[in-house]
């Protein structure tokens, strides 16, 4: 086990909106250290999310984040030689971790052309409360409700 948790880093938020969360989306998006390019690529899907729905790109993105976040999950823990799946609450940093993962995985799968397209196509579908990554955060959740009579085994 580690002596301390380790000190949180301060972000700086990004150059176009002002926004932290936006900086830790495009962090876990970024591949190769290249940050320029993962901005752009960003700040692109933003606006053709603006020109398909007519909103903010912004409020939409946030919008389709709030979609994807969890609220439980399930860990594994083993009791008596067994493995059981137990519902646990999510952390909020970890809800916001989750949520950027899902929605990025999902854009990447995706068949459009470019990485813009994807990810704009994946936030508007999110933004409406469906999508592959909206299906993922539903299938968590219906995990935990199978699960819930473990939860007694909480950690």
């Amino acid at each position: 086990m580690r002596k301390s948790k380790p000190k949180k880093r301060i972000l700086l938020p990004d150059p176009k909106f002002n926004d932290i969360l936006v900086t830790r989306f495009v962090n876990n998006m970024m591949f190769d250290g290249k940050k320029s390019t993962a901005y752009t690529i960003f700040y692109n899907a933003v606006d053709i999310v603006e020109k398909k729905t007519n909103e903010s790109g912004l409020e939409t993105w946030k919008k389709a984040l709030n979609n994807v976040m969890p609220a439980v999950e399930v860990k594994s823990r083993r009791v008596g030689g067994a493995n059981f799946q137990v519902p646990t609450e999510v952390r909020p940093e970890r809800k916001i971790a989750l949520g950027m993962k899902w929605l990025i995985s999902y854009a990447r799968r995706r068949g459009e052309k470019t990485m813009m397209e994807k990810l704009a196509g994946e936030i508007i579908s999110a933004a409406k409360g469906e999508g592959a990554a909206v299906k993922k955060k539903e299938d968590t959740h219906k995990m935990a409700e199978a699960n819930k009579a473990f939860s007694h085994f909480r950690f």
